[in-house]
């Protein structure tokens, strides 16, 4: 049954862990035996664990996990649960004396949302795995997305609630997509149909909402003093038979759909990266799926903002828009 979301893709389970009052949690990604990945780092102050290994001349083929996780770069303890859960279940790259997996993801900073004293540790990744299935993933305020935020050109303050969503795309032929987001941009979030703002800073005055990259560009004269609080991060998956050097491209073609519904995207501020996972055996067109793998990936954007709920002071979209 098609479920529009990244499960869709045989062979990759998602599992969530939340702390709803620190407001923060983790995501894992799991790819049974293995799956061929690469990644795309398309912001410039990302966080990020294994990813050299990615590289297409490096040894490892495969990985067992991907991790998206909150907590600046505390949150990449959430790894070393993903690796004791793999262990235990005899998933990993054979050494002889024990199976050691591979284990790759990236965070997001949400340390100034709930308490910057819990952030997604061991124990959060191992309970993610635990809870991993093939079933449609929640979405909005849970794992990776508990506490993303959106639209921080003014100041937390004003900006609005982020969170994780997922989306798929399926052709009769047999060849699937699948994206899954966590969405915590400096910049505004766009409608992938419309180019309407959906969420992103507002007037403190009005609570009007702004355009950022119009904001910018009036300001150029002033000296702005904005935070490393951002970065998206997500996960492509697909049911074709790629290389590394594919997934790589995969995950650079990915970020296509993030830019047409971040604006801005890709800054100096954010941490953007994207991974591509390759577990199946079809073969189709790179060029076709990364079509497919930027669309999935707006989509999941959008569904992650409209599924997000408010926070305190930090209010939704679909609150707000109301």
């Amino acid at each position: 049954m098609y479920k529009n979301c990244i499960t869709d893709v045989s062979g990759i389970l998602v599992g969530q862990a939340s702390d709803h009052e620190a407001l923060t949690g983790c995501t894992v990604i799991l790819c049974g035996e293995g799956a061929v990945c690469g990644v795309e780092v398309r912001g410039s102050a990302p966080g990020t664990r294994e990813t050299d290994l990615l590289e297409p001349h490096m040894l490892v083929d495969q990985v067992h996990g991907v991790f998206l996780a909150g907590g600046s770069a505390f949150g990449l303890a959430a790894g070393d649960g993903m690796m004791r859960y793999l262990e235990e279940h005899g998933i990993g790259f054979d050494v002889g004396v024990t199976k050691v997996p591979i284990v790759t993801g990236a965070v997001l900073f949400d340390l100034n949302i709930g308490s910057h004293r819990i952030r997604p540790d061991a124990s959060m990744g191992y309970e993610a795995c635990r809870q991993a299935s093939q079933e449609k993933i929640k979405e909005g305020n849970i794992g990776a997305g508990t506490g993303a935020t959106v639209g921080k050109i003014l100041g937390h303050e004003q900006s609005m609630k982020g969170g994780i969503g997922s989306a798929s795309i399926a052709l009769d032929n047999g060849l699937v997509v699948g994206a899954i987001v966590a969405v915590n941009a400096l910049g505004d979030i766009r409608d992938h149909h419309t180019g309407k703002i959906i969420a992103g800073a507002r007037e403190k005055d009005t609570g009007a909402l702004i355009d950022t990259c119009a904001y910018l560009k009036q300001h150029a004269h002033t000296s702005l003093a904005f935070k490393r609080d951002n970065t998206t991060i997500g996960t492509i998956a697909t049911n074709a038979r790629l290389t590394k050097a594919e997934c790589k491209k995969l995950a650079q073609m990915a970020m296509n759909g993030l830019v047409k519904v971040i604006s801005p995207f890709g800054s100096t501020l954010d941490g953007d990266t994207v991974f591509a996972l390759s577990k199946g055996e079809y073969t189709a067109d790179l060029n076709l799926l990364g079509i497919m793998a930027a669309e999935a990936m707006a989509l999941a954007v959008n569904r992650a903002i409209k599924e997000a709920e408010s926070v305190g002071s930090i209010p939704s979209s679909g609150d707000y828009l109301r």
